[in-house]
């Protein structure tokens, strides 16, 4: 896992709870902490914050990865305006990800196991989106895009259709856009 993703926690963290919360989940989860933005850490640090977060708010760790996904897109987009920028909406952005927001990742990032997402129209007018990646976030992704529509000024609706969480060989998601 990236430091981005650890100092975009701890600044998500920080802002709605406090530097102090950040420091429990780090005391709690045996962690020092020090993330370089460019540096490579386990999987298993990340999730052990979530575990701490998700005792620590009564909430359950998918609960915890949406909001933070939700929280760190404004963060994203005041870091790298470029990967916002040439989009007008939340489904230009999210259909992006695989063709224009990954590739600039892996060249910021060497070495970034980013997800690869699937996409097609289904017939109910809803944007169809398969979930690939061997840590199973999920629910981070489903939060990424929340807070996309957020972003953009939109409402959706996140339907998560089959879960690896659940047995599913990959999630599936229904994205609707209203209003």
């Amino acid at each position: 896992m990236k430091g981005v993703i650890f100092n975009l926690l701890e600044d998500a963290v920080s802002a709605e709870h406090g530097a102090e919360a950040w420091a429990d989940l780090l005391d709690l989860a045996a962690l020092d902490g020090s993330y370089s933005s460019l540096g490579s850490y386990p999987d298993a640090e990340l999730l052990a914050i979530v575990d701490h977060a998700s005792i620590m708010l009564a909430a359950p760790p998918a609960q915890i990865l949406r909001w933070f996904g939700q929280r760190a897109i404004p963060l994203l987009a005041e870091r790298f305006p470029p990967l916002f920028g040439h989009h007008k909406s939340a489904r230009s952005f999210i259909l992006s990800v695989n063709d224009m927001i990954h590739p600039e990742v892996r060249k910021l990032y060497a070495g970034a196991a980013c997800p690869r997402f699937h996409f097609h129209d289904t017939d109910d007018g809803r944007l169809a989106m398969a979930y690939q990646s061997r840590r199973q976030l999920c629910h981070l992704a489903h939060g990424f895009i929340d807070g996309a529509a957020a972003h953009y000024g939109e409402a959706i609706t996140v339907d998560h259709l089959a879960c690896t969480h659940h047995g599913d060989p990959v999630c599936r998601l229904a994205l609707g856009w209203h209003g």
